[in-house]
C-alpha cells in the first residue's frame, strides 16, 4: 500500500513532537511505501532534514508557503468570474459555512489561474475586496484590508495550485493547511482520507492570532475565523478522524467533526528503550529537565521565571533545557536575554541531544506548554520514572493524573497556563521530598507501561490503513 502523509511545519524539518510520531509510523511499518507531503514555511528550509529517510519512505514532496514572492506578475487582469466563483471566494475569506470546496478547487486549479500572485493583482481581486470593505469592514483602511485577505488567502491558493502525488491512502496529521491538502488529494484521486490531530490546530491558530501584534485588532476575528473554516474542509471530508485522548474528542465534536468519524488511538512508547538510563554521579544536585523545542507554543519564558524562583529557595538545583534553538533564534536570544535579566545562574541549554542520555540524571521533568496535543516528552519521562510537573494543556492532565478507570495514581502535578508561581511551588515540593518524588516517577512508568505502548500505537495504524486502503504493499 502507498499512504501519503501531509504533514505542515514538522517532519523532516523540525526534531521531535509530531515529527517524531510520523517518523516512527514510517519506520515501524516496512511493508508499506510512504510518501511525505512536506509544507513549510520557508523555501530555505528545502531539503534540510532533521531525519535520515526511512527506505520506505520513496518521496518528499516539499511545499514552501513562500513560494508566492518568486512568482512574476501582472497587475490589472480581468478573470470574469462567475457569481458562483464569486460567492465561494468570499466565503472562504468571511469563514461562511456555505463554501464548496470541490468547486473552489475546480477554480483555483483551472487555468484560468496560471498564476497565483497574478490573481490576487487583479481587478477581480481588488472588487472582492470592494464587497467586503461595503459589506463588513466599512471603517477599515481600504488598503490594510486589501493586504491583509492577500496575505491570508495567498498561501493556501499557491498550496492548492500544486500537483497531488497519487496514493492508496491519504493521511493529513493537522487540520489548516495539511488539511485543506487532504481535502483536494480526496477531491482529485477519490481516494480515502485520514486525519490525525495531535493537538487542535485551529484553537492553536486562535491563541497565536490573540496575542500576535503582527494583526491589527480589526482583523483578528477575520483570521480566527479563516483557521477555523480550513480545520471545517477535513472534518467534512475525512473518512476517518483519529485523535489522542477524549478531550481532543469533544473539541473536534464542539467544532464541528462528526462523532461517529472520530476514534482515539493514543500515543506510545517502547518501555524497555529506558531501562538501562545512567543516572547522576552527583546525588547533591537535583536536577530538573526540560524535553523541549525552544519556540513560543512551548513557554519556556514561564520556565525561566519559575527556575528564578526556584533557585532562590534551592542552592543545588539545575534546569536543563534540552532540545533545538535554531527553530526561532530571536524567541531564543529573548530567552537568554531573561535568563540574564533575572540574574538566574543555573539553566543549561543544552540544544539538540539524544535525550536517553539526559532523562536518566534528572530528578524531576518540567513542561510549560501553552498547547499540546498528547506530549512524548510526558510519556518518555514517565518511561523513565520521572516525576513530571505540567501545564494543563491537552492531554498532560490525562497523562499525569490519570482518567476514569486509572487506578495508578498521580504521577506528578498540574499547573495553570502561564502561572510560574504555581509551577515553582509543584517543583519545590518534589524537590524537598524524595520519597515523593520516586512514588509519583512509578506511578507514571506503571500508567505508561500498561496503557501507553508503542505497540498498540502502530497496531492501531496498521489496522486502520488496512481498513481503509487494502492490502499491503509487497516489495
Amino acid at each position: 500500500m502507498k499512504i501519503c502523509l501531509i504533514a505542515e511545519g514538522s517532519y523532516p524539518y523540525v526534531n521531535g513532537g509530531v515529527s517524531s510520531w510520523i517518523h516512527s509510523l514510517v519506520t515501524e511499518m516496512p511493508e508499506h511505501e510512504f510518501i511525505i507531503y512536506a509544507i513549510g514555511a520557508e523555501t530555505k528550509q528545502k531539503g534540510k532534514y532533521r531525519y535520515t529517510l526511512p527506505a520506505n519512505l520513496i518521496e518528499v514532496k516539499e511545499i514552501f508557503l513562500d513560494e508566492y514572492l518568486y512568482e512574476e506578475k501582472n497587475w490589472g487582469r480581468r478573470y470574469k468570474l462567475t457569481d458562483k466563483e464569486k460567492n465561494n471566494l468570499v466565503a472562504l475569506i468571511t469563514g461562511s459555512k456555505d463554501i464548496n470546496w470541490s468547486e473552489l478547487f475546480d477554480l483555483l486549479r483551472s487555468k484560468k489561474f496560471e498564476n497565483v500572485g497574478e490573481f490576487l493583482s487583479s481587478k477581480d481581486y481588488f472588487d472582492l475586496i470592494e464587497f467586503l470593505a461595503g459589506e463588513t469592514y466599512s471603517r477599515v483602511p481600504f488598503t490594510e484590508l486589501f493586504w491583509t485577505v492577500r496575505s491570508m488567502i495567498l498561501p493556501l491558493f499557491l498550496t492548492i495550485r500544486h500537483d497531488m502525488p497519487e496514493a492508496d491512502v491519504y493521511h493529513a496529521v493537522s487540520t489548516g493547511y495539511a488539511g485543506v491538502v487532504g481535502t483536494l488529494a480526496k477531491h482529485v484521486h477519490q481516494k480515502p482520507l485520514l486525519l490525525t490531530e495531535h493537538g487542535i490546530y485551529s484553537r492553536e491558530r486562535e491563541e497565536e492570532i490573540i496575542k500576535a501584534d503582527w494583526v491589527k485588532g480589526y482583523f483578528k476575528d477575520l483570521w480566527i475565523n479563516y483557521f477555523y473554516t480550513l480545520s471545517n474542509s477535513i472534518y467534512e471530508a475525512a473518512d476517518q478522524v483519529i485523535t489522542l485522548f477524549d478531550r481532543n474528542k469533544e473539541i473536534e465534536v464542539e467544532l464541528g467533526c462528526p462523532e461517529e468519524k472520530i476514534v482515539i488511538i493514543p500515543n506510545g512508547v517502547e518501555i524497555s528503550s529506558y531501562s538501562d538510563l545512567q543516572g547522576a554521579e552527583d546525588e547533591d544536585v537535583l536536577r530538573i529537565g526540560a524535553i523541549v523545542r525552544l519556540v513560543p507554543i512551548k513557554d519556556i519564558k514561564t520556565m525561566i521565571q519559575s527556575f528564578g524562583l526556584i533557585e532562590k529557595e534551592i542552592s543545588n538545583v539545575e534546569l536543563f533545557i534540552m532540545g533545538p534553538t535554531d527553530e526561532d533564534d530571536m524567541y531564543y536570544r529573548e530567552c537568554l536575554q531573561m535568563v540574564n535579566t533575572l540574574g538566574i545562574k543555573r539553566i543549561i541549554f543544552t540544544g539538540m541531544v539524544d535525550v536517553k542520555e539526559y532523562v536518566g540524571k534528572m530528578d524531576i521533568l518540567l513542561l510549560t506548554s501553552i498547547s499540546e496535543g498528547q506530549p512524548l516528552a510526558i510519556l518518555e519521562g514517565l518511561a523513565s520514572k520521572k516525576p513530571f510537573v505540567a501545564t494543563n494543556v491537552g492531554g498532560c492532565k490525562e497523562l499525569i493524573l490519570g482518567s476514569k478507570g486509572d487506578n495508578y495514581g498521580q504521577a506528578g502535578f498540574i499547573a495553570s497556563v502561564m502561572n510560574y508561581e504555581e509551577i515553582a511551588s509543584y517543583i519545590l515540593q518534589l524537590c524537598n521530598d524524595k520519597k515523593l518524588r520516586e512514588t509519583m516517577g512509578s506511578n507514571g512508568f506503571n500508567r505508561v507501561k500498561n496503557n501507553y505502548k508503542r505497540s498498540s500505537f502502530i497496531t492501531g495504524y496498521r489496522e486502520l490503513y488496512l481498513s481503509v486502503g487494502g492490502v499491503a504493499w509487497q516489495a
